[in-house]
């Protein structure tokens, strides 16, 4: 485990010097002699939340945990696959605190920012941003794919959803995520995987458990290469 967060640690700190460095792109933009020569990756991982940003939570149970735990799992499994996969952190912290460039006092606006930010520097096919689901009534359960209005991510969404449908047996249809910032900004084919709801004891339980964890992102990253395998 030491070994992958140090690698998953030198991708990141690579990108984000570069991010930190790199002029605007867009002062090139009408220059014939530019070529772009940003980082690319086939899969940008989103781990919701981070640091000060819990997000949902059920006693000393938290959101941003289960996120982070998921992600770096996947990160693996797509990387074995033979993808290249980013990771857009590593550690629990907000992103907000990467974010120096956007003059805003909202931590919230400078997080999302950070987020869409990251998918404008790095050339990406897909964006997978991990999250955990709540609700006032403690027996709803299952997984939730959300999509943009596009058929790419649509039908992404489709496999992701299916996959996690039967690892999970459950019968759910992945939705439409309009009020959502990141599918609003985010170009390349975008989804939000809600795994599970945290305020559901049984699920909670499961969503904390290592192996269920690694179920759970062996069937998302079935459904990226099903949908991979489509293209």
């Amino acid at each position: 485990m030491k070994r992958l967060q140090q690698i998953i640690m030198l991708g990141l700190v690579s990108i984000l010097s570069f991010m930190s460095c790199a002029p605007d792109a867009a002062a090139f933009e009408d220059d014939p002699r530019y070529e772009r020569a940003l980082p690319s990756a086939d899969i940008i991982i989103d781990a919701g939340h981070g640091g000060i940003d819990g997000g949902s939570f059920e006693g000393n149970v938290l959101e941003k945990d289960i996120n982070l735990a998921v992600a770096k799992k996947l990160y693996v499994l797509l990387n074995k696959s033979g993808f290249r996969a980013v990771l857009n952190r590593s550690g629990d912290y907000a992103l907000s605190d990467d974010n120096r460039w956007l003059p805003t006092r909202s931590r919230h606006h400078r997080d999302l920012s950070q987020r869409s930010q990251l998918t404008k520097e790095i050339e990406t096919a897909l964006v997978i941003s991990l999250h955990v689901n709540s609700g006032k009534n403690k027996a709803t359960r299952g997984p939730l794919v959300l999509h943009q209005k596009n058929g790419q991510s649509a039908l992404l969404a489709n496999c992701i959803q299916d996959t996690l449908n039967k690892q999970q047996n459950a019968n759910r249809r992945p939705k439409l995520g309009k009020p959502f910032y990141l599918l609003n900004v985010v170009k390349a084919p975008a989804v939000i995987v809600e795994m599970g709801f945290i305020s559901n004891p049984e699920e909670r339980r499961l969503l904390t458990d290592p192996d269920y964890q690694m179920q759970t992102a062996d069937a998302i990253a079935s459904g990226v290469r099903n949908y991979l395998l489509l293209q």
